[in-house]
C-alpha cells in the first residue's frame, strides 16, 4: 500500500544576492512567480500531494496578492518560518502528523521535473531516504590560507533538493540541537544517525540564487517548451 505523500517547500530568502529588494522566490520568472513554478511542479507530479509551504510571516501578504494576481488556488497548507532554514523545516513538519513520506525541497529550484519528484518518493519509501545529487563537472582543488590541493572529483556529488524522508524518522532527526553544520536535511538526518542514500538529480535542477541563474532558469524553461 503507498504510503501518505507531503511536500515541505521552504521559500525564505531575501534576494540579497540577486540584488533585488522582492524576496527571490517571489522574482517573476518567465511570466510567473519562481515559487509558483515550483509548486506547479510537485502538482504535475501528484494532484493529491499535500504541501505545506513555509515562508517568513512578513511575506504572507506578498503571497497572497500572488494567489490572486495569477489565480492560484490550490490548497496550499501555509506556516510560518523561523530564523533559521532549520527552525522552518521544523515549523513544516510540525503540521504533519502519521506515517509517510515527505520531500523537502527549496522553493527557488523551479526546474525540478515529475520524474525527480516520483523517484525521489519510490527510493525512499524503500531507504527511508533519498537526496537527489549530482556529479561535479570541473576539477576541484581544496584550498586553505597557503596551499591548494587537487583532489579527485569522482569522489564527490553536488546535492540538491528534493531530499525526501519517512516521516517519522526526519521528525525525531529535527528534534536534535541545532548547529551551523547542519546545512541541508541530510545532515539533520545523518546526525541523527541514519545513512543517506543519494539518487541521480539533474543538471537543470538549479537553485536560483544570482542574477546568472536567473538567465539560465529561463533559458531552460523555453527550451522545455519546444521540445
Amino acid at each position: 500500500m503507498k504510503q501518505p505523500e507531503y511536500a515541505l517547500i521552504v521559500a525564505g530568502g531575501k534576494g540579497t544576492r540577486i540584488k533585488s529588494t522582492l524576496p527571490k522566490q517571489f522574482i517573476e520568472l518567465n511570466g510567473k512567480p519562481i515559487l509558483l513554478h515550483t509548486l506547479e511542479a510537485f502538482y504535475r507530479y501528484s494532484s493529491t500531494l499535500k504541501i505545506v509551504l513555509v515562508l517568513p510571516e512578513d511575506d504572507f501578504v506578498i503571497w497572497k496578492s500572488i494567489c490572486a494576481k495569477f489565480n492560484f488556488s490550490k490548497p496550499i497548507i501555509l506556516q510560518k518560518g523561523g530564523e533559521t532554514r532549520f527552525q522552518s523545516v521544523k515549523n513544516g513538519l510540525a503540521l504533519m502528523e502519521g506515517e509517510g513520506l515527505v520531500a523537502i525541497h527549496d522553493g527557488v529550484r523551479p526546474l525540478v521535473s515529475e520524474d525527480i519528484i516520483g523517484a525521489s518518493f519510490r527510493l525512499a519509501a524503500i531507504h527511508s531516504c533519498a537526496v537527489a545529487a549530482v556529479r561535479l563537472k570541473e576539477s576541484i582543488r581544496i584550498t586553505d590560507q597557503d596551499n591548494t590541493k587537487a583532489v579527485d572529483r569522482s569522489k564527490f556529488r553536488l546535492i540538491q533538493t528534493p531530499q525526501t524522508f519517512d516521516l517519522q524518522l526526519i521528525k525525531k532527526a529535527y528534534e536534535g540541537k541545532e548547529d551551523s553544520s547542519l546545512t541541508d536535511d541530510a545532515s539533520v538526518a545523518e546526525k541523527a544517525g541514519h545513512i543517506i542514500s543519494l539518487f541521480e538529480g539533474s543538471y537543470e535542477n538549479i537553485k536560483i540564487t544570482t542574477p546568472e541563474d536567473l538567465t539560465v532558469a529561463s533559458a531552460l524553461m523555453d527550451s522545455r517548451l519546444k521540445k
